[in-house]
């Protein structure tokens, strides 16, 4: 199977790639623009610099190419800078979504895996939510990715030939336990990763953004997911597909929420330092709780997550940190 991975050189596509690549069996091609991915976190198969804005040169790409699949990672993921600058989010997440559906459906892709997000759901009123839980977005970010959705859901039923999975990741964290690959992003704002730089020293405070949600200890929870277990997601969400499955919408997480200061303490305890905590104002567009049920994914796909307790996705996030220049 030839599988074009766009974003392929960035946290979350990088380690995809790398699954895909041991897996031996298929042909891959990665596009970025490396505008925050790394070209040496791509580890197997071809790689093209490419700005998925350059509708032309994906159209050339592709008719090339020959595609049988895309895993379509490349997007803007900052919540703030979506409020504050929301045309370059529907610009680059949408638009050049749309482009590249476009595209695939003119050169005969027949399988399309979408990178989407929690963020979707916005400040949901139950528990945990499902795939057919309301999708309110509370920022720009989020609302690009359900616009993208919606396209996506849009063209395959007006094409029989095309199918998809939406994959709604929840807070992806954690690196690569083989500490070939970690989260490059540039001025980071996940705040596992954001932790374990400020345990080592590599930024003097964290900084907590709202301790008075109506949550136990007042801050901010969410279900974090390690990446390894997310793109054996992706990895099954192809099988699946290329097996005659339908296309389908998935939450990515664990069915467990860990608040902000949970998570702040379990960096505490792998690193066994402390470090300095600031705590300020809520943050303009973050809901008080985000928590998956994953029941569908587990019952649909060959899922095993193996990663799932906080201590070990922070572990390995640090371990990274540690290694990383």
């Amino acid at each position: 199977m030839k599988i074009l991975v766009t974003g392929g050189a960035g946290y979350i596509g990088s380690h995809v790639v790398k699954m895909l690549g041991e897996a031996g069996c298929y042909d891959i091609v990665t596009v970025d623009d490396l505008s925050t991915g790394v070209r040496e976190a791509v580890l197997y198969g071809k790689f093209v610099k490419m700005d998925l804005a350059c509708f032309k040169e994906v159209d050339i790409l592709l008719e090339k190419e020959k595609f049988d699949a895309v895993i379509h990672f490349a997007a803007k993921i900052v919540v703030p800078e979506s409020i504050t600058n929301p045309m370059l989010y529907y610009m680059n997440n949408t638009v050049n979504t749309a482009n590249l559906i476009k595209c695939s459906l003119k050169h005969g892709v027949s399988k399309f895996i979408f990178s989407s997000t929690a963020a979707v759901y916005g400040e949901p009123e139950i528990e945990t939510v499902t795939e057919d839980s309301p999708t309110v977005p509370l920022n720009p970010y989020g609302m690009s990715k359900l616009m993208s959705e919606q396209i996506l859901q849009d063209t395959a039923a007006a094409n029989k030939n095309l199918k998809f999975m939406i994959l709604r990741y929840f807070n992806v964290a954690g690196a690569d336990p083989d500490k070939k690959l970690g989260q490059n992003f540039p001025d980071a704002t996940h705040l596992i990763k954001v932790a374990c730089q400020t345990a080592l020293g590599k930024r003097e405070s964290l900084s907590v953004f709202g301790t008075d949600y109506n949550t136990p200890d007042g801050t901010g929870v969410r279900d974090y997911i390690h990446v390894t277990d997310l793109s054996s997601a992706h990895i099954e969400a192809l099988k699946h597909l290329d097996n005659g499955g339908t296309s389908d919408i998935f939450n990515c997480g664990y069915s467990k929420g860990i608040s902000v200061l949970e998570v702040i303490e379990s960096v505490k305890k792998v690193s066994r330092k402390d470090f300095k905590v600031i705590l300020k104002e809520r943050r303009k567009g973050d809901p008080a709780k985000l928590v998956a049920d994953n029941t569908k994914i587990l019952k649909t796909l060959n899922w095993k997550p193996r990663y799932h307790q906080i201590d070990t996705i922070c572990k390995t996030a640090l371990e990274w940190e540690e290694n990383c220049r």
